[in-house]
């Protein structure tokens, strides 16, 4: 029997928020069976609440390899939400390489059994059927709540079958209609601490005949001279309204970025490159 670490999602002391990150398990991802939803609302989930997605991975249903990427999301400190692989069927991994990633032991939760039971019995009704707690499937169902020891219930609002947290690691389903809510409960319990609406913007202009490297010292001095901006650079070739062109600008809080803005636009000018459209993204 291992130790059993303290898991209840704790947050930081400091003010800053902390780094979000995201793990999307599964083959059916990767084969390019199923397309991937989980990101583009992830980055929704958290814009909305004033956070920044600082990184993403995809991973197989390969138990080596979850362990492994488990472990760097448990030891980074990092918020992660991990999507996909906690069902009870041969090719869902994540309940058990969690467990191994933390050194602990697996355990049949008990707010976990209690809706997993619920769930059976309202499906029995609507079946018209009596429900028998020591059927075979439905003792195999229970394997759903089996999680690491401490972890903490996440309420499934769409059919009760829940999800858990270990620390800052959430683990939710991989059908979108689940792992949303889902997600945005955990943010909206535990994170509320951190949310900072409207404190993040954009600015950046159109630039055309420049290349990235003539561009970059222009960058470089912003970032230096404005220690919480961020400068970007998107490149395209082939944009059906622009062509082909560079965006160029600032993020970061609003009265930085206003400033920020103008030194940039300042500095295009000093070399003498066409400017287009301004645009503004909060």
């Amino acid at each position: 029997m291992h130790p059993t670490p303290s898991t209840h999602p704790i947050q930081p002391a400091n003010s800053a928020a902390p780094n979000f990150g995201l793990i999307i398990i599964g083959d059916e991802i990767l084969s390019g069976k199923r397309a991937d939803k989980h990101l583009p609302k992830v980055i929704e989930l958290l814009k909305v609440r004033g956070l920044p997605l600082a990184w993403a991975e995809y991973v197989g249903d390969d138990p080596e390899r979850i362990t492994t990427v488990l472990k760097r999301a448990f030891a980074s400190g990092d918020v992660v939400f991990s999507t996909g692989g906690i069902g009870a069927t041969p090719d869902d991994h994540t309940r058990q390489c969690a467990a191994r990633a933390l050194g602990v032991d697996l355990a049949l939760h008990p707010q976990a059994k209690a809706l997993i039971q619920q769930r059976m019995q309202d499906v029995a009704l609507e079946q018209g059927k009596t429900y028998d707690p020591h059927q075979a499937d439905n003792q195999h169902r229970l394997n759903m709540g089996v999680f690491p020891q401490g972890a903490q219930i996440i309420p499934n609002p769409y059919n009760k079958i829940p999800g858990f947290s270990c620390g800052q690691v959430h683990f939710v389903p991989g059908f979108p209609v689940m792992a949303w809510p889902m997600i945005a409960w955990v943010l909206d319990s535990h994170y509320r601490a951190f949310f900072a609406k409207n404190t993040w913007l954009e600015r950046s202009v159109i630039v055309f005949g420049a290349m990235e490297a003539t561009l970059t010292p222009l960058m470089e001095t912003i970032e230096r001279d404005f220690a919480d901006i961020k400068v970007f650079s998107l490149p395209s070739v082939d944009h059906p309204q622009y062509g082909r062109h560079i965006e160029l600008g600032v993020k970061g809080a609003p009265e930085t970025v206003a400033s920020a803005f103008v030194a940039l636009l300042d500095g295009l000018q000093a070399l003498h490159v066409k400017l287009g459209p301004e645009m503004v993204r909060s």
